[in-house]
C-alpha cells in the first residue's frame, strides 16, 4: 500500500538503527497493546481479555466486544508505554491489525492507530492478524532456521505455508470450509462443554478414549487443503443417532475422538508437505497451536524426519499485540506503510 508524498516527522530508519513500534490488536475479544524494539524484542505486551464476558453467550458477541475495546484501549496503551519505559515521542511507527476479524473490533484499534500516526506524524502500518500469529514464533524462537513450513490454525483460518525467509511465503493449502478452531468452538457448544471450544475440548479429551469413535477425515486428494465441515456434521449426526436410540453419551470420549480426527487431518497435510519441501524447521501458530495433543503428535512424527517443531509459549498463541509489532517491523523495513484511508477488512487473507 502506498502512502503517496507523505512526509514523516523523522527520517526513516534502517535495520542498523533501533526502531520502536507501538502495536495494537483488537480483532476479536482481546484488547492489546505492545511496544516492540527491532521487531522481535518485546518491551511490553499488555492484553486485556474478554473471555469471561462472552462465556455466558457461548461465543463472542461483536457489539459487546467492540464497546469493551473502546473502554479498555487507552488504559492498555498507557500501560504498555509505561512498562516499555518510553513516551509517544520515542515511537518510530504505530501499527494495528487491519484484518481479518470482527469489523467493529478492528475499527477501534485501526482508528486509534490512525490518530496516533496523524498526531505524531509517524508511519502507520496495517498488519494481517494471521501473519501476526506466524511471527509470534520468531519472537519466542529467533533461532528458527529457514526455509520452513508453518501450520497456522485459528478460529477463522487454517493455512499451510512455505517460508523461504521472513519476507516472503507461499501458500500451500488452506481450509475450503470451516477452520479448525471454528470446528472446535461449534462442537464444544454442541456437546455442552462451553466456550472457548479449544481448551474445553482438550480438557474433556484428557479423560476420554480417543479411539472410541472413528470419525471421518476429509480426503482432498493430493491437495494441501483442509476441510472440517464434514467432520463437524459427522459428530452431530452421531450424537443425534445415539440420543434417538436412548444410548448414554460419553462426552469425554466424543471430545477425544473429535480432537484426534482434527489432529490427524492437520498432521497428514503437514507431513505431505515435509516429504516434498526441503525445510530446516516446522512451526505452529494460532490459537489452536496451544493444543498439547496436536503439538505432541506432530513432534512425534517430525522426529522421523529429524525436524524440530517450534511454537510460541501459550501467552503468544492467543491474540496479542507483540506479534503484530513483529510483523510491522519487517513491513517498516520494506517501507510498506498504510495510508490514513486504510479500512478494516474482516475477511483479509494472507
Amino acid at each position: 500500500m502506498g502512502v503517496g508524498k507523505l512526509k514523516f516527522r523523522d527520517k526513516l530508519k534502517d535495520e542498523s538503527e533501533d526502531i520502536y513500534i507501538l502495536a495494537l490488536e483488537s480483532s476479536c475479544d482481546e484488547t492489546a497493546a505492545a511496544v516492540n524494539k527491532n521487531g522481535l524484542k518485546v518491551l511490553a505486551n499488555v492484553v486485556s481479555s474478554q473471555v469471561d464476558l462472552h462465556k455466558k453467550f457461548g461465543g463472542v458477541v461483536p457489539e459487546i466486544a467492540s464497546r469493551k475495546h473502546l473502554e479498555l484501549l487507552l488504559p492498555v496503551i498507557d500501560q504498555a508505554l509505561a512498562e516499555a519505559g518510553i513516551d509517544f515521542e520515542d515511537l518510530d511507527a504505530v501499527a494495528s491489525t487491519s484484518g481479518p476479524g470482527l469489523v467493529g473490533g478492528l475499527l477501534v484499534t485501526l482508528t486509534a492507530a490512525k490518530t496516533i500516526s496523524l498526531a505524531l506524524n509517524i508511519p502507520l502500518i496495517g498488519v494481517n492478524h494471521i501473519a501476526g500469529h506466524i511471527y509470534a514464533n520468531f519472537i519466542a524462537n529467533p533461532e528458527i532456521k529457514k526455509p520452513l513450513l508453518c501450520l497456522t490454525i485459528s478460529g477463522g483460518h487454517t493455512d499451510l505455508l512455505y517460508f523461504e525467509d521472513l519476507r516472503g511465503y507461499k501458500i500451500l493449502g488452506r481450509t475450503v470450509d470451516d477452520a479448525a478452531g471454528e470446528a472446535f468452538d461449534k462442537i464444544s457448544r454442541f456437546l455442552g462443554l462451553g466456550y472457548p471450544g479449544g481448551p474445553a475440548i482438550e480438557k474433556a479429551a484428557r479423560a476420554g478414549n480417543e479411539m472410541a469413535v472413528d470419525f471421518p477425515r476429509a480426503d482432498l486428494g493430493d491437495s494441501y487443503n483442509f476441510s472440517f465441515s464434514g467432520l463437524k456434521t459427522a459428530v452431530m449426526n452421531y450424537v443425534n443417532n445415539e440420543e434417538q436410540r436412548g444410548n448414554e453419551l460419553k462426552i469425554n470420549d466424543l471430545a477425544a475422538s473429535f480432537q484426534k480426527a482434527v489432529v490427524d487431518s492437520l498432521t497428514a497435510n503437514l507431513l505431505q508437505a515435509v516429504e516434498k519441501y526441503d525445510v530446516e524447521s516446522v512451526v505452529l501458530s494460532g490459537g489452536v497451536a496451544a493444543n498439547q495433543r496436536l503439538r505432541s503428535y506432530i513432534e512425534e512424527k517430525l522426529e522421523e524426519h529429524n525436524l524440530k517443531l517450534y511454537y510460541p509459549p501459550l501467552e503468544l498463541c492467543t491474540d496479542n499485540a507483540a506479534m503484530i509489532g513483529a510483523v510491522a517491523y519487517y513491513q517498516y523495513l520494506e517501507r510498506d506503510f498504510a495510508p490514513l484511508s486504510i479500512s478494516a477488512d474482516p475477511s483479509l487473507k494472507l
